[in-house]
C-alpha cells in the first residue's frame, strides 16, 4: 500500500513538472517573439528619425553638377537644421537654417506635372539678390562670383541662357510656362531680384543643366539639406541611375563588386 502511495506520489509530481515546464516553454516562446517585435519597431523607429531628419543617402542620375559632382556619385546629405519630414510621405516641415549663396543644396524642384522631383544644384541667390549673366559670367549684386567650379561650352557664350535675364525672350521655358511671366516681374534694371523666402538655384555645368534660369525660383520650403560626403563613386551610364531601374541599378552594384576598376576610388569619402 505504502508503495502504491508513493508511485501515485511521483506521478503527480512529474506530472506536475511536466505543467510547468511546458508552461516555461510556451512563456519563454512568446517573450522571445515579442522582445524581436520590440527590437525591431526600435530599428524602424531610429531609420525614420535618422532618415527623416539627420541624414538621406542620394545617388546623382545627371550630369548638372559636373565635375564637382558626377553621375554614379552616392552621398550622404544632411537634412539636420534644413527639413524634417516622414519618410515616403509628402509630410515635412522646414527648420531654422537657410541657405547659403554658392552652396550645393538638395531641394525639391518646383515642378508639379513632374511630381517635385529631387534636385542637386548650387544656390546662386538668396532672398534679396540681384542677379544677371553676360557671356556666361555670373553677377550678385554688382559683384562677379569666383566660380572655379563652373564649367561652360566656350562656343555657348553667345547663348540666352548665358545671357540672362535680357535675352530670356529667346528661351524654351517648356517644363514652366508661366516662369516666363513670373521672370518678367522679377526683373529690375536688367537684373532679377530674388523674392523673399525663395532661391535660384544653378548647376556647374552651365550649359548642361535644368534649373532656375528654365523653371523659377525654388521655394524655402522645398529646400531639403546639404551634401556632406561621397561615400561611393560607380562609372556607370545615366539610365542606370534614374528612378524605376532596379535591376539595371543592382547588375551595375555586382558588376562593381566583380570589377572593382569601376568604382572611382578616388572621389569616396569626399566631404564637401
Amino acid at each position: 500500500m505504502k508503495a502504491d502511495v508513493e508511485e501515485a506520489v511521483a506521478a503527480d509530481r512529474e506530472r506536475v513538472e511536466r505543467a510547468r515546464e511546458e508552461h516555461h516553454e510556451h512563456a519563454t516562446t512568446s517573450d522571445k517573439v515579442w522582445r524581436e517585435i520590440v527590437s525591431w519597431f526600435w530599428v524602424i523607429m531610429a531609420f525614420l528619425l535618422i532618415e527623416g531628419t539627420l541624414v538621406q543617402a542620394r545617388v546623382i542620375p545627371s550630369g548638372s553638377m559636373e565635375n564637382t559632382v558626377l553621375i554614379g556619385d552616392h552621398l550622404i546629405v544632411s537634412r539636420f537644421g534644413y527639413d524634417a519630414g516622414i519618410p515616403f510621405t509628402p509630410w515635412h516641415v522646414p527648420l531654422w537654417r537657410e541657405p547659403k549663396r554658392q552652396q550645393i543644396t538638395v531641394f525639391r524642384a518646383p515642378l508639379a506635372d513632374q511630381g517635385f522631383p529631387d534636385f542637386i544644384k548650387r544656390c546662386i541667390g538668396v532672398p534679396g539678390d540681384r542677379i544677371k549673366i553676360v557671356d556666361g559670367k555670373v553677377f550678385v549684386n554688382g559683384t562677379a562670383l569666383n566660380e572655379p567650379y563652373a564649367i561652360h561650352n566656350p562656343n555657348n557664350t553667345d547663348s540666352p541662357v548665358e545671357n540672362f535675364p535680357t535675352r530670356t525672350s529667346e528661351m524654351p521655358f517648356a517644363d514652366n510656362p508661366e516662369w516666363r511671366n513670373e521672370l518678367a516681374k522679377q526683373v529690375q534694371n536688367g537684373e532679377l531680384v530674388v523674392p523673399a523666402g525663395e532661391y535660384f538655384m544653378m548647376g556647374d555645368n552651365r550649359d548642361n543643366s535644368n534649373d532656375s534660369r528654365y523653371w523659377g525660383f525654388v521655394p524655402r520650403e522645398n529646400i531639403i539639406g546639404t551634401p556632406v560626403l561621397i561615400y561611393m563613386s560607380i562609372e556607370a551610364p545615366e539610365d542606370v541611375w534614374e528612378p524605376g531601374h532596379v535591376g539595371e541599378r543592382f547588375a551595375t552594384y555586382l558588376n562593381a563588386v566583380i570589377h572593382p576598376g569601376e568604382i572611382r576610388w578616388k572621389r569616396l569619402f569626399h566631404i564637401f
